[in-house]
C-alpha cells in the first residue's frame, strides 16, 4: 500500500477520561481530514459522559473500548494496543503502528498526520510530537515540568528527548507487543516507554508540532512531579545502592574486628584484613544491586564486573590523588577536601556505570 493512502489508515488511539465539548471536535476534525481507523478508549467515565461516546460510536464512527471503572491513562493504552494488534495487524491495511494523541484538543489533525507519516517513514523508531516550550501562552506549570524532567532524565537515563511528556505518539507493531508487558497503568506509563527505548535499542524520532493549550491545560490531569518519580527513583536506587553499601562494610567490619581482635599475621594487622574483607564484600553487594535492581542490565557479570572492579580502582586512585594535590591549599584539611571530591566522582561513577559498565 502506497504511503499516501496509508497514512490514513493508521490506527489513532485517544484515550479518554471524563471529556469534554473538545473530544466531539476532535473526532469531527479527524474524521474530516481522511482517519479511517480511530479507538476510543472511554476509562470508566461514568454515565454522566457516555453521550460523548456513544456519539462518537454513531456520528463519526469510531471503535469505543470501555473501562468499568478508571484505570490510568497506561492501562487505557495498553487496552487499545492490544484491540489494535488484535484487529489490524497482519491485515490488508498493512500497520506500521499506532498513534497515540490526547482528547482535549492540543493535537490538531495536521499535527497527527505528520506524526503518522514520520510512522511509515521510520517503522522501527518511536515517533514523538514535540512542542517548543517558548513563549507567553505555554503554562507555567507545563513549562517548568517538561523542561525539569528533560534535564533530569538526561543526566540519569541518558537519554534525550525535547519533550518527555507529550501524549502525541507513533508506536511501532514490534513496540506496541512489548509494552503490552511494561508496568505503569497511569501517567508513568509514558515515562515508562521513553525508559524502554533504552533498554530495546529503538530509535526516537522528533516531530515538531504546534503547542496548543486551552485555558493553560487546567484540566490536564497529569503531575510534573509525582508522575516523573519513575525517573527520579533510577537515582534514588542509585543512592540507596551506595549507602547501603556503606553500612554493610561498616558491619562487616564490625564484626570481623570483634572476632579477630589482638590478631596478626606478620605485619598484617586485625584492622588490615577487617578492612579489606569488608571491602571486598560490600563492593560485591553494591555490584549486583546496580546490576539487578539500579540499572536493571541483562549484560553478563562476565562482562560487567571487570568493568566495575576498573572503575572501583580508578575513581578510588582519583580521589587520592586530587585530595592530595589540594589538601595542602586547605591547610591540610584532607576532610574538607575529600568531601566534595567524592561527591563529584559519585556522580561521575554513576553516568560511567549507566553508559559503560552495565551496558551491552
Amino acid at each position: 500500500m502506497e504511503q499516501n493512502s496509508a497514512r490514513w489508515e493508521v490506527p489513532i488511539i485517544i484515550p479518554s477520561y471524563e471529556p469534554d465539548e473538545r473530544l466531539p471536535g476532535l473526532l469531527k476534525d479527524l474524521k474530516k481530514a481522511g482517519f479511517r481507523n480511530i479507538v476510543l478508549v472511554d476509562d470508566g467515565s461514568g454515565e454522566a459522559y457516555a453521550h460523548f461516546f456513544i456519539e462518537a460510536e454513531k456520528v463519526y464512527g469510531c471503535k469505543v473500548l470501555h473501562h468499568a471503572v478508571n484505570q490510568g491513562k497506561g492501562r487505557a493504552l495498553k487496552t487499545a494496543f492490544n484491540y489494535c494488534l488484535g484487529e489490524f495487524y497482519g491485515s490488508s491495511c498493512g500497520l506500521p503502528g499506532a498513534i497515540t494523541a490526547d482528547s482535549d484538543g492540543q493535537h490538531s489533525p495536521e499535527c497527527i498526520l505528520a506524526c503518522a507519516d514520520a510512522l511509515l517513514a521510520h517503522p522501527d523508531s518511536l515517533i514523538l510530537g514535540c512542542r517548543c516550550f517558548e513563549g507567553d501562552n505555554v503554562p507555567a506549570r507545563s513549562e517548568f515540568g517538561n523542561k525539569c524532567t528533560r534535564v533530569v532524565m538526561k543526566y540519569l537515563t541518558g537519554i534525550t528527548v525535547s519533550d518527555t511528556q507529550t501524549g502525541l505518539r507513533g508506536i511501532p507493531v514490534s513496540f506496541m507487543e512489548q509494552l503490552l508487558k511494561v508496568k505503569g497503568e497511569r501517567f508513568e506509563f509514558e515515562t515508562n516507554m521513553l525508559l524502554e527505548t533504552k533498554s530495546k535499542k529503538i530509535p526516537i524520532v522528533e516531530v515538531p508540532i504546534r503547542t496548543i493549550y486551552i485555558e493553560e491545560n487546567k484540566t490536564s490531569h497529569f503531575n510534573p512531579i509525582k508522575d516523573s518519580l519513575k525517573i527520579y527513583m533510577i537515582f534514588g536506587k542509585f543512592l540507596f545502592s551506595s549507602l547501603s553499601s556503606s553500612v554493610v562494610d561498616l558491619v562487616v567490619f564490625s564484626m570481623l574486628c570483634f572476632f579477630l581482635r589482638g590478631m596478626q599475621w606478620g605485619n598484617i594487622t586485625y584492622i588490615t584484613v577487617a578492612t579489606v574483607f569488608a571491602r571486598i564484600l560490600s563492593a560485591l553487594y553494591n555490584y549486583l544491586l546496580n546490576l539487578k535492581v539500579v540499572f536493571q542490565s541483562e549484560s553478563s557479570v562476565k562482562s560487567t564486573l571487570p568493568r566495575y572492579i576498573l572503575l572501583a580502582v580508578v575513581q578510588m586512585s582519583l580521589s587520592a590523588f586530587v585530595v592530595g594535590k589540594l589538601y595542602p591549599l586547605f591547610g591540610g584539611a584532607e576532610v574538607l577536601v575529600k568531601i566534595p571530591v567524592d561527591i563529584l566522582l559519585f556522580f561521575l561513577s554513576f553516568v560511567i556505570q549507566r553508559e559503560f559498565v552495565y551496558t551491552d
